[in-house]
Parts: C-alpha cells; sequence; structure tokens
C-alpha cells in the first residue's frame, strides 16, 4: 500500500457513503483513479465490505458485557459447535476464540442486566459442555474508527490519547 491507498483508506474508514467523486477530490486524484484504487482494495482483501454503525441504546440494548466461557472437552468440533451457536444469537456482537482462562469471549449487548443474567443462564449455563461462564459488565465502550498498517519492524509506540477512538454510539 502506498501513500493514496492509505489515504483512500482513511477516508472510506470516516465515510463510507461518500461518492466516488468526493473521495477523489479529498485525495486529491482523479475519479477514475480513485475508483481503480478502491476496486484494488477491495480485491486484495484490505477493504471487506461496509456496514452503517448502529447505536445499541437507541436500539434497546444499553448493557453491553464480556463473556468468557471455557468449554470441556477442548476440541475442535467442541468449540466450533459452541461458536456456531453463540454467534447465531441476535445478543452476540462478536466472539472470540482466545488464549488464557477462557476459551471463548462473547461480547453481547442487551437491554439491561436482568436480560444479561437470563441470556448467561438460558444461552450458556444450560449447555454441558461449557463448564465456566465469566461475565463483565462493560461501563464504556471505545472503538479505533480508523485502521492502518502496522510497520512490523519498528517497536510498538503508545497512543498518547483517545482521540482516534470513538464511542460507538455517539
Amino acid at each position: 500500500m502506498d501513500a493514496t491507498d492509505r489515504a483512500i483508506l482513511r477516508r472510506l474508514q470516516r465515510d463510507g457513503r461518500q461518492t466516488n467523486k468526493e473521495l477523489a477530490d479529498s485525495v486529491g486524484i482523479a475519479a477514475s483513479t480513485a475508483l481503480e484504487r478502491t476496486r484494488a482494495l477491495r480485491e486484495r482483501g484490505v477493504i471487506t465490505g461496509y456496514h452503517a454503525a448502529t447505536n445499541l441504546a437507541a436500539l434497546g440494548r444499553s448493557v453491553q458485557a464480556l463473556i468468557g466461557v471455557r468449554i470441556r472437552p477442548q476440541s475442535r468440533e467442541t468449540i466450533e459447535a459452541v461458536l456456531d451457536s453463540v454467534a447465531q444469537l441476535p445478543e452476540t456482537l462478536t466472539v472470540f476464540v482466545v488464549t488464557g482462562n477462557e476459551d471463548i469471549l462473547i461480547h453481547v449487548a442487551v437491554p439491561g442486566t436482568p436480560y444479561l443474567r437470563d441470556f448467561v443462564l438460558d444461552h450458556l449455563a444450560r449447555r454441558k459442555e461449557i463448564v465456566d461462564v465469566r461475565t463483565t459488565v462493560v461501563y464504556e465502550h471505545f472503538v479505533r474508527t480508523e485502521q492502518a498498517e502496522i510497520d512490523a519492524n519498528s517497536p510498538a509506540r503508545r497512543a498518547s490519547s483517545r482521540r482516534k477512538f470513538e464511542r460507538p454510539d455517539d
């Protein structure tokens, strides 16, 4: 990726609904170049899709939680079965397969804590292959809205502020 590709990507991450002409003007290239570059970014798998960001609280889902789950037996089939099941639940936002004390982390958004309790009891605790569930309520949630390449050869640098992060519900 060169500087033009990075500029296109930054602009699209800020506003994926802008027209190709607006994108080209903002980056300082011809509209045909912007179109070809954007198409190439999609074909290379850098841009994987477009979506509408939503306000979860406005959808009646004001409580978010991270739920850590331990699974036994630890086999590909068992973990994939739990993943498939949990990913289909409308409360689920994201599912991670992780190392450490838990095998899976589930990010959910629900209407309230009683609903969260029922979600854990009805959808997770009843499963025989789930042997432990740990729930952490999320107070605040920030998402990095702009992604960029990381130079694997340079040491990691800490961000000095959260300016690049946004509350998804704002």
